[in-house]
């Protein structure tokens, strides 16, 4: 039976026919006289309340999407401002690729552990309260960090600017929920995500060029100041809040919610997928300057930074990634993700300048595409909960890249980029494994099901 087929009940049986009356005229009679004009205004409902929030077009969208923009261009130029500039550092201060590496592994853990408590306190404090003074810290942050004396002063400033960055993801997209239009939420949330994408990009491609005249402090200066200017910009162009409702903190809640979250099999194994996804990117992206800058490349740091530019590719990648799952499904997606991944660690190894970058873009093609199946897969597995689960999927993510890059790291200087790619690999695997097993999962619950359907 339809779900929409209603059955008319029939008039009560009084002896008379029944009769069809037009809905749209009254009904007259010397015992029901027709309504005085106040009684139907009285009865008719009051019209819906108009909505307020942002839309294109509309009061204050134009400068929210910019102050977002501003937002994700200063979070991500900061928390991975040290990555192109390792090689500089190891020299500098006679430090090995693993122990530089802890100057990016630093940051993206901070911002691993303090992402869901940030998130629980935005919705005490307010979003845009949080964002605002997560991005203080971290610029005052970010003007120290250049004069840090040792490696170990450099990596402490890393870890707490990246503690501080954590509000701005936890908090940004509960904005955008709250203060723009369902229709118009999708764009809102590609802007704060090209900002995110392309300060990740610029600034490791500003601090390279910059780097190759100056150094590397004077390279984390000047991303420190655009940091400022950008930080100034949101706070000058984003509009009040007008439908946030603080709420009570309630920790057992919270606690009860993850617990739940941590739990359930289906989002476990894509918290897991996406943290190794993460750890593929973050064990490439934080060794290949030192192997394009070492023999038998030796490319100039300001080069070494450009490669970043590949980034671009995963921008595509996230945008197709809708379509391929519309044709794959999600677990077809992620297959094809992590096979392409694979792919790009295969060419990386060969000792040709023209298939590093061909694989590269295959890596970067295959993470970016993976990455944005899982991390939508969570917001549609959770069905209460879902900032919760969001933050414990970016907690997952940014665990991800500070093993990788830790664990590529090490394994460069014990083998090299033979080393770096093995940890990729396996990584990979995980996530083919992980794949397999939910397609095992949703086998044996379709077949648990069926008997019941029959």
């Amino acid at each position: 039976m339809s779900a929409f087929y209603v059955r008319s009940m029939p008039p009560a049986s009084t002896g008379a026919s029944a009769t069809l009356v037009d809905a749209r005229v009254p009904s007259v009679s010397p015992t029901h006289p027709a309504p005085s004009p106040a009684s139907s205004a009285a009865a008719t409902p009051p019209a819906a309340p108009a909505d307020t929030r942002m839309a294109p077009g509309g009061p204050g969208h134009r400068r929210m999407s910019l102050a977002l923009f501003a937002a994700g261009l200063a979070t991500f130029a900061l928390l991975y401002s040290t990555q192109a500039l390792l090689p500089l550092i190891s020299a500098d201060l006679g430090a090995t690729a693993s122990a530089a590496s802890w100057t990016v592994s630093a940051a993206t853990g901070g911002l691993a552990l303090f992402v869901l408590p940030l998130s629980a306190l935005s919705e005490r404090f307010g979003r845009a309260r949080l964002m605002t003074v997560s991005l203080a810290v971290a610029l005052v942050v970010a003007v120290l960090v250049p004069l840090a004396p040792n490696l170990g002063a450099l990596v402490a400033l890393r870890a707490v600017q990246g503690a501080a960055l954590a509000g701005v993801p936890a908090s940004a997209m509960a904005y955008l929920g709250e203060e723009v239009r369902p229709r118009a939420l999708v764009g809102a949330i590609g802007m704060f995500v090209a900002g995110n994408s392309i300060g990740g990009m610029s600034g490791r491609i500003v601090t390279g060029w910059v780097a190759q005249e100056w150094g590397w402090r004077p390279a984390l200066a000047v991303i420190g100041l655009v940091s400022v200017a950008c930080g100034l910009l949101f706070r000058a162009l984003l509009p009040a809040p007008r439908h946030f409702t603080p709420a009570t903190l309630h920790p057992r809640a919270v606690a009860a919610t993850v617990a739940g979250h941590l739990r359930d099999p289906l989002l476990l194994r894509l918290y897991a997928i996406g943290g190794m996804f993460m750890t593929v990117f973050g064990a490439v992206y934080t060794v290949i300057g030192y192997r394009l800058s070492a023999d038998p490349f030796s490319l100039p740091q300001g080069v070494v930074g450009s490669v970043f530019v590949v980034y671009l590719v995963g921008t595509v990648a996230s945008a197709r990634a809708g379509k391929l799952v519309a044709r794959l499904g999600r677990r077809g997606t992620l297959y094809l993700s992590a096979g392409t991944t694979a792919a790009g660690l295969a060419v990386s190894l060969a000792d040709s300048l023209v298939l590093i970058v061909a694989g590269l873009v295959l890596i970067t093609a295959g993470f970016f595409a993976g990455h944005a199946v899982a991390s939508s897969s969570v917001s549609a597995t959770a069905t209460k909960g879902r900032a919760q689960a969001s933050a414990l999927y970016q907690s997952a993510y940014y665990i991800g890249s500070s093993l990788g890059g830790v664990l590529g790291a090490v394994a460069f200087h014990a083998a090299g980029w033979t080393g770096t790619a093995l940890i990729g690999a396996l990584a990979v695997l995980a996530v083919a494994g992980l794949t397999l097993l939910g397609t095992y999962a949703a086998r044996a619950e379709r077949h648990r099901r069926l008997p019941a359907a029959c």
